[in-house]
């Protein structure tokens, strides 16, 4: 039948009977039919027969698609070049052509090839418009990723000052002002206001703008009703599924896009070795970038089922976690890149769970979970959280096997000075606040042989570091830039160090317990909210409480008295060394038995029909609330009464506009009074007065 086809659209145009429509209608059939090469030979003897049909470019970059998904790219790029030289307006070809040579291994021509698509003047149209604005939000994904952020920033702006209504490319925009330290990173212009970015910032920046748990939870809500659209249809739905344990080992799912060389990696290969093959089965779904190197090996021989759903959407994976028959399917990535909130969605297991890759709540319908501990999650902090809260002895897991190199570095290799009293950060400059900067500038004013050892990022990023430290009166010669390296030369340079200087709201994870793990004392400052307090918890498991202050004003003076007291310092070291083995932060098998009495805590609530529902009620006041505050100018941290001053703007958006209770804040009484102020109970002999 094909066959046919192909002979038959072959005859009508070889005698110059047939239109574009006839030949774009049996390419499709031939494609369709897997004779993809007859589609593309369709196409190209077409044009030799119609060198001047005002629709050819038509013709060719049909076929640049075939030739593409062939793997032929060379081919492709001819055909859309051919295409733009018939119709230098014909936009789509643009788009594609940049793609191509991004494909090719020829980024700098792709972004070439979308400038000169965004700076043509054609037509103002709403499809020319349209292909702008998706050039513009090409180059600025590119030259992210090529660590151009600048370039990236520009793009990505003025797409925004097209349509400042593009919910993705202000939350990219958003982050990299953040990973630049742009101070103001939220800064209004023309037609674009506070509200329209703070409303539209990624749950994970977020978590690093500000410490404000209320706002992260209502915006968590908002991104994920934004962006995780629920399927119409879901025949992967296993929510009610029972989870009949009899004769058979629970089944637990991990799916990620960070189990490979990367920090998520390193904390759970040595967890993925621990499980207990005879009660627990574990499933890693993995859904990255296209992984290799010995960590991922490691992991993948540690599961006992490994399975790549990165070519699956997320129907497909879905189904394959039910086919699995997972009971319990732990979300790694949360709000992160390349996570598959929309499998979990699909609710493709009984019981999904929150844990490790995401520090904060999903603010999901669907996550029924979060892990945290004691530390991170305080009871009185549940209420920041949609899930329910379940708590190890620590959070984190680690990798006692991880690897170090045996070449222990000097000091001078990487420019420190040997009778300098070295203070570090590791964590990416995306952690970085002005408010954080500005206290470690105070402790560099008074600690005068102190030097600031941190991770090298853009050249740009840099010297606006040294910027503003020159403009507090520290010599940006303090400022010392480490290069990356391999993870186990990494961690060979950290004893280097004399003192971890921690960040905040988004402190250290991975680096904390890395520099935990080398001997180097970690000093914090934890807020509300989960990613400031992470770090608080590792330090507390390692063994180092004192270590976890409570102000900003105690941050800067223990830095400056540890740098001054060389025995305290000595002698904290001497605890992490000889605590390493024994601490609750390095012990796994504790770790693992007691994370897998949760997952069969879990397990046996969902077979009692106990199943949490998340909490996702009245939100959309605290978002209003929180959006509308200039984070920066106020250090939320700081706020001695964070719930007033919540309730206090609450109170005035009732006013304007009442609404109803909640399960956090506003309560009845507060939804009762006009004015959102609760009345103070009467006695009754106050009331019988007032009734009289």
């Amino acid at each position: 039948m094909s066959e046919n086809v192909f002979l038959a659209a072959m005859q009508k145009i070889t005698a110059g009977a047939c239109g574009i429509g006839e030949l774009i209608d049996a390419a499709t059939q031939l494609n369709a039919a897997g004779r993809t090469d007859e589609a593309q030979q369709l196409y190209q003897v077409w044009v030799r027969f119609n060198a001047e049909h005002p629709q050819r470019q038509v013709a060719h970059f049909n076929c640049a698609v075939l030739q593409s998904d062939a793997g032929n790219l060379s081919g492709a790029a001819r055909s859309l070049q051919e295409a733009i030289a018939a119709d230098p307006d014909f936009a789509p070809a643009y788009i594609n052509l940049g793609g191509v040579f991004e494909r090719g291994g020829q980024p700098d021509q792709g972004l070439e090839i979308w400038r000169n698509l965004a700076q043509k003047s054609a037509p103002v149209t709403g499809k020319s418009v349209g292909f702008v604005v998706t050039a513009l939000k090409q180059i600025g994904r590119l030259s992210s990723d090529l660590q151009r952020q600048e370039y990236a920033e520009a793009a990505l702006k003025a797409a925004l000052e097209i349509n400042p209504d593009q919910r993705d490319v202000m939350e990219q925009y958003v982050a990299l002002r953040l990973s630049q330290l742009e101070w103001p990173v939220v800064q209004p212009w023309d037609n674009v206001e506070r509200k329209a970015i703070m409303g539209n910032i990624n749950p994970l920046s977020m978590a690093a703008y500000t410490d404000d748990p209320l706002l992260q939870l209502a915006n968590a809500a908002r991104f994920v009703e934004a962006a995780v659209p629920e399927p119409a249809e879901n025949p992967h739905d296993r929510r009610d599924a029972d989870i009949d344990l009899t004769g058979r080992r629970l089944r637990v799912g991990y799916v990620s896009s960070d189990l490979r060389d990367h920090a998520i990696g390193y904390l759970m290969a040595e967890l993925f070795e621990l499980h207990d093959r005879e009660k627990v089965e574990v499933f890693a779904y993995y859904c990255g970038v296209p992984p290799s190197g010995a960590l991922h090996e490691r992991i993948k021989a540690a599961v006992e089922h490994y399975v790549d759903i990165r070519g699956m959407n997320d129907d497909q994976a879905a189904a394959r976690i039910a086919a699995d028959g997972i009971d319990i399917l732990v979300d790694v990535n949360g709000h992160t890149r390349d996570a598959r909130s929309a499998v979990f969605a699909r609710r493709p297991a009984p019981v999904l769970v929150n844990w490790l890759g995401y520090p904060g709540t999903m603010g999901s319908p669907y996550h029924q979970y979060v892990i945290a501990d004691d530390f991170i999650i305080p009871p009185d902090a549940e209420l920041y959280y949609s899930e329910k809260v379940l708590r190890l002895p620590c959070y984190q897991p680690n990798d006692r096997r991880r690897r170090v190199d045996d070449q222990r570095p000097a000091r001078a290799e990487f420019g420190l000075p040997d009778d300098a009293f070295v203070f570090c950060c590791f964590n990416g400059v995306q952690k970085f606040t002005r408010f954080t900067v500005l206290r470690w500038m105070e402790i560099l004013r008074q600690v005068p042989n102190g030097v600031l050892w941190l991770l090298e990022s853009s050249a740009s990023t840099q010297q606006r570091l040294r910027d503003f430290a020159e403009a507090n009166g520290i010599s940006a010669s303090r400022l010392i830039f480490a290069p990356k390296m391999h993870n186990h030369q990494h961690l060979a340079r950290y004893p280097l160090a004399d003192l971890f200087l921690d960040t905040t709201p988004y402190g250290a994870h991975t680096t904390a317990s890395d520099a935990l793990w080398m001997g180097v004392p970690v000093l914090t400052l934890p807020g509300r909210s989960f990613a400031s307090r992470v770090c608080g918890s590792l330090v507390r498991a390692a063994g180092l409480p004192e270590l976890i202050c409570a102000t900003p004003e105690e941050y800067v003076e223990r830095a400056v008295e540890l740098a001054g007291d060389p025995a305290q310092l000595a002698a904290l070291r001497v605890r992490l060394e000889s605590g390493r083995d024994s601490c609750t932060l390095f012990d796994m098998d504790t770790l693992t038995a007691n994370l897998e009495d949760l997952y069969r805590q879990m397990c046996a609530d969902h077979a009692r029909g106990v199943r949490p529902r998340p909490d996702l009620a009245g939100l959309k006041p605290y978002l209003a609330v929180g959006t509308s505050l200039d984070h920066e100018a106020v250090e939320m941290q700081t706020l001695d009464d964070y719930h007033g001053f919540y309730l206090e703007r609450l109170a005035k958006a009732h006013r304007n506009r009442p609404f109803p209770a909640d399960t956090r804040l506003w309560t009845e009484a507060h939804a009762a009074s006009e004015d959102g102020v609760p009345q103070p109970a009467q006695s009754p002999r106050a009331k019988r007065a007032a009734a009289a």
